[in-house]
């Protein structure tokens, strides 16, 4: 074909220009490579894709392949072509191409592309038919087909199930699908789309991208930490570092994106993908081998789950003013319509392993905000008192700063401040080290306070991830495992903000200190009062606490997070009273949903609460290892324990696993847990008692057909639940009822019928367990958020 023809003799011209070639090269130029890009006439394709495979050709030219050039696209061909040789015509020179040599390769780069329409299997089929005469004619061997879907993410699926049927090309010859971000929207959406493509492509055919990881800084993380391995491992862990900051700030707004971003948001288009991305390549066990994407992409998966978990109580989000107007005006909503998609959001991240432990990892980005800049940074706590002279080179911050563009520096770079370490070269080819410094500060530091490493020669990122599927090379790209692993982390933060309004900012410079946030414990919150709001205030706004009775005992009732606030501090008011009086406090704490939202604002006064002198213990269990997710002692574990300092001995874990056998009657675990009672409980008085209720009137692990009569002064007993995990370990009511206080909390809406049956029922019933908790010598208030006790 004369297409094929056409770049034989470019192949020549270019080995004549080097001044050499041999009969091994001319051999290996046999092998044909066709590239399709669908949605090639659309916005991606015209500002990155097609300079990419423009640069791919211009490398690669001579060196043994031969190429062919489609754009595929929805339009027909006529109007197609005249759109796509628009953008190709206007592709830009790579840099290290001569005037002369440049107008050559882009003279053929432009004979072989075409448009082929791509809409049917019909079209596909036609393309294979196409690619295969083109090679069959020229004598030619096909070497592999690379197919980049620049199209949304919807319509993978549907793409991949044509390329498979119709245009895969002929065996041992290698077929690659890049794949455009969103992987899906959560979990369950990437599981589900992962689904659909794997029942077409295999997974070493699928080259999932994300364009941070061709950006040159991030690609040497990595090589950074190898090179510097001596240097960084004593002071690479929680004994040294303070903080890490990692930050994508933008300066534009949402325009134009709107039906895309107002389905996504910032957390979804920017944290889940290249910040993680970034977080990840930094903090995993550096592999062995770095070019042995095995080994890279599985210490990736190890070190994502060794993460803690996140919600809405460890991130702030915000909304610049006009988006919710673009939201309007571009999705033709009504005037009185508000949109809670953030553009802002700042992430406390915590890492559950020995070598991070503690340290708080800050993950934010947002649009209109003041400046334009990405970088990761890491923070060394100070080792030094400088009593004078502290613009001494050792009295300034200690930092690391991958730097990845824009901002101050406007390039990208490694930044190591000279109070640290003078670190190797990260790359002696292609990286160089800056010595030429400019009058300006970059986050803290004069340029003259770093040692700074920089590309030879700058290279977009799409540049560098299009030469690595070319080349097969799949560590800068996302596995299936991690993108489940990713998901898995940040859904459930994405569930927990569906409801939370963001913080509406006015945008750029006029922001001030209204985005700032700051350490609250383990969680985060804005620094100052918002000075924007735009959300007309709720009816909670106008309700306080209130105090009243509920079933001829004590009720306080307030908003969700006043509720918790108030239980809370009655906690701390028991406790000191407790330890004045006996030197100790024993707090029993029951499972499910309902404490959770009082651990976390326990974990919040780690400092003030008298931790050191309280004894935890558990109300009831399910008989699940303590390791699982399932299990209470678990759940108490990761919200409240894990963040305070609490003496290992004043920490009583139901014993539901003995002999490894879960909860079997013979071993005795609630004989146990009794005679542990006895010995740390003065008469076996716990001094508070928390206690939830099932929708069905159960407490604890006390169910409506729980029979304790036989027994009535047992205090630990195993039940039954009606809900699996069956068995229980559970607090008897003889146990609870001997309690000095007892708070019952309820919260949801979905137990305003439970509240409402609850207040007609005089004395005990049998239906409902709750109602049989009557302390004998103790006082019972119950906790009733307005939702429950309203409707």
């Amino acid at each position: 074909m004369l297409r094929i023809r056409w770049e034989l003799l470019l192949m020549a011209i270019i080995c004549w220009h080097r001044g050499h070639t041999d009969n091994h090269e001319a051999k290996q130029s046999l092998g044909h490579v066709t590239v399709v890009v669908v949605g090639g006439t659309g916005d991606l394709a015209r500002k990155y894709l097609w300079q990419g495979f423009f640069q791919l050709y211009a490398d690669e030219v001579g060196k043994g392949h031969t190429f062919s050039f489609y754009g595929g696209g929805l339009s027909p061909n006529e109007n197609g072509t005249t759109l796509l040789f628009g953008i190709l015509k206007e592709l830009a020179c790579p840099p290290e191409l001569s005037a002369e040599r440049c107008a050559l390769v882009k003279d053929q780069f432009l004979h072989l592309s075409q448009y082929h329409q791509l809409k049917t299997s019909e079209d596909y089929e036609k393309l294979s038919q196409k690619i295969k005469e083109q090679v069959g004619q020229e004598g030619m061997v096909e070497a592999g087909r690379l197919f980049y879907l620049s199209v949304p993410a919807f319509a993978y699926a549907d793409i991949a199930e044509k390329i498979n049927n119709t245009c895969r090309p002929p065996p041992d010859t290698w077929l690659r699908v890049v794949l455009e971000k969103p992987f899906g929207h959560d979990f369950a959406s990437a599981q589900s789309l992962d689904k659909k493509l794997s029942g077409q492509l295999k997974e070493e055919e699928m080259y999932r991208i994300d364009h941070y990881l061709g950006k040159q800084v991030v690609s040497k993380i990595l090589p950074f930490r190898k090179e510097n391995k001596k240097l960084l491992d004593p002071i690479w862990n929680k004994h040294h570092i303070e903080r890490i900051e990692i930050v994508l700030k933008e300066t534009l707004d949402s325009k134009g994106r709107i039906q895309f971003y107002d389905q996504y948001g910032v957390i979804r288009d920017v944290l889940q993908n290249h910040l993680t991305e970034v977080m990840t390549l930094m903090l995993m066990n550096l592999p062995a081998n770095l070019s042995n994407s095995k080994e890279i992409l599985q210490n990736k998966l190890n070190f994502l789950a060794s993460l803690q978990h996140v919600d809405n109580s460890n991130a702030v989000i915000g909304q610049y003013q006009a988006y919710n107007g673009e939201v309007q005006e571009e999705l033709n909503k009504t005037k009185d319509y508000f949109s809670l998609t953030p553009t802002f959001a700042g992430v406390l991240i915590h890492v559950d392993n020995a070598q991070y432990e503690g340290i708080p990892i800050f993950m934010t980005s947002g649009k209109a905000l003041d400046e334009r800049v990405a970088y990761a940074r890491v923070i060394f706590k100070s080792d030094v008192f400088c009593v004078q002279d502290l613009n001494n080179v050792q009295c300034k911050s200690k930092q690391i700063i991958f730097y990845l563009g824009h901002g101050n520096l406007q390039y990208p770079a490694i930044l190591v401040s000279k109070n640290l370490f003078k670190p190797d070269l990260v790359s002696s080819g292609d990286w160089k080290e800056v010595t030429e410094y400019k009058d300006v500060d970059v986050l803290g530091l004069p340029l003259s306070d770093y040692y700074i490493q920089s590309p030879v020669v700058p290279r977009e990122a799409y540049c560098e991830l299009i030469s690595h599927v070319f080349f097969g090379r799949k560590d800068r790209f996302i596995s299936a495992e991690g993108l489940l692993a990713s998901w898995a982390f940040w859904t459930p933060l994405l569930e927990s903000l569906t409801q939370v309004f963001p913080r509406v900012y006015p945008g750029g410079v006029a922001n001030g200190n209204l985005l700032n946030f700051k350490l609250r414990g383990h969680q985060v919150a804005f620094s100052h009062e918002a000075v924007v709001n735009v959300i007309n205030p709720g009816a909670e706004d106008n309700f306080q606490v209130m105090q009243g009775k509920y079933r001829s005992s004590e009720m306080v009732s307030a908003w969700a997070q006043e509720l918790v606030d108030r239980l809370a501090s009655d906690l701390l008011l028991a406790a000191e009273e407790a330890i004045r009086e006996e030197g100790q406090f024993h707090l029993a704490l029951s499972g499910g949903s309902s404490p959770v939202a009082l651990l976390r604002a326990l974990a919040l006064n780690l400092y003030t609460f008298p931790w050191r002198n309280t004894h935890i213990w558990q109300v009831d269990e399910r008989c699940v290892p303590h390791t699982e997710s399932g299990s209470n002692f678990r759940s108490i574990h990761d919200l409240l324990l894990q963040h305070i300092r609490i003496p290992y001995f004043n920490i009583h874990p139901m014993p539901v696993h003995l002999t490894q056998r879960l909860c079997v009657e013979e071993d005795g675990g609630p004989t146990l847990y009794e005679k542990e009672i006895k010995k740390h409980v003065n008469a076996s008085s716990f001094h508070y008692i928390l206690l939830g209720v099932g929708h069905d009137g159960h407490t604890a692990s006390l169910f409506q057909d729980t029979k304790l009569e036989s027994d009535e002064e047992r205090l630990v007993t195993l039940t039954e639940s009606p809900i699996k995990p069956h068995q229980r370990m559970s607090l008897t009511f003889t146990a609870i009822n001997r309690a000095r206080r007892v708070g019952v909390l309820i919260m949801g809406k979905n137990k305003h019928e439970l509240v409402s049956q609850l207040s007609r029922i005089k004395g005990e019933s049998s239906k409902y367990p709750i109602t049989k908790v009557q302390p004998k010598s103790g006082t019972l208030i119950w906790y009733i958020d307005y939702d429950a006790l309203l409707g």
